[in-house]
């Protein structure tokens, strides 16, 4: 008995601890233990993947982006980057920008660029200018993946459906319940045969994305690609990292970028702890605080 009023003091302590609000600007590894950036990357090598999920268009994530880029390079590896926004029929504009052979404003009116700054993307797209390194241009056509959010994959034609890649798959059950969670559920849609349409061009973005990225890397073995994408699409492995693995990737280490202005204590934690029902939100959390 003597040993209760030790224990109840302990425990206040623990739960004290456990309710404390989480540092931005720092790197969480699983058991939110802090890590250097350097220890995050250090086993990343030739032909492997690394996913950054971010909040689009802020102006702190992309300097961690670049830092990650800097880090791998450092490390003496090549690294080409893979862009969310461009999608594969504008590889070559890609290209003619990163030669100089389109300004900007040509570049950003050939791919129809609107919805974030530019500012926000170009060090990325730009970063890798040496050693055979590449910005790749991910994505499905908006064409493709309106008409599949529209009339869903069993609607499309022939032609459109020749647009997908090989053994193409939607993502897993517990994917689709987060997506049906951050569409507000099937009370705010028309039907749920129109949530099913979303989550299949949703699906339609990680396995094309997944299969661009898994090509690229057969092709070039001697690099690292360094995918930057939405954080929706990283979180929990479901949707593009689970189709990278499926498709072939050696390995993938996840990020997920994490804005923590504005939350309570509690809700910092929950964000950045491993879920009860679909584990850790990804390899590894690095938090930020901005408006």
């Amino acid at each position: 008995m003597a040993f209760a009023p030790v224990l109840i003091v302990i425990s206040g302590i623990l739960a004290g601890l456990q309710a404390s609000a989480i540092a931005p600007d720092q790197i969480l590894a699983r058991g939110l233990e802090p890590v250097s950036l350097e220890q995050a990357l250090q086993d990343v090598q030739a032909g492997d993947v690394v996913v950054l999920g971010e909040e689009h268009g802020t102006t702190v994530q992309p300097g961690e982006q670049l830092q990650v880029m800097q880090t791998l390079r450092q490390k003496g590896l090549k690294v080409s980057v893979g862009m969310e926004f461009f999608d594969e029929t504008q590889q070559a504009d890609v290209d003619a920008w990163r030669a100089g052979q389109l300004s900007e404003v040509d570049f950003l009116k050939a791919i129809q660029w609107g919805g974030f700054p530019f500012d926000s993307y170009r060090g990325q797209a730009q970063f890798p200018k040496w050693d055979e390194s590449t910005t790749l241009a991910l994505n499905a056509p908006r064409s493709l993946t309106g008409k599949i959010a529209k009339t869903g994959i069993a609607g499309l034609s022939a032609e459109d459906k020749a647009m997908l890649p090989p053994d193409f798959t939607l993502g897993n059950a517990a994917y689709f319940e987060r997506f049906k969670n951050v569409m507000g559920g099937e009370a705010h849609l028309p039907s749920p045969e129109a949530l099913q349409n979303y989550f299949e061009a949703q699906s339609t973005w990680d396995d094309v994305m997944a299969f661009n990225a898994t090509q690229f890397l057969k092709n070039h073995p001697d690099q690292v690609l360094v995918i930057v994408v939405g954080e929706f699409h990283v979180q929990y492995g479901g949707g593009l990292p689970d189709r990278l693995k499926a498709r072939g990737a050696l390995a993938v280490t996840t990020f997920s970028l994490l804005n923590l202005n504005g939350l309570s204590e509690d809700e910092q934690h929950q964000m950045v702890e491993p879920d009860t029902k679909d584990g850790d939100r990804a390899n590894f959390v690095w938090t930020s605080n901005f408006r």
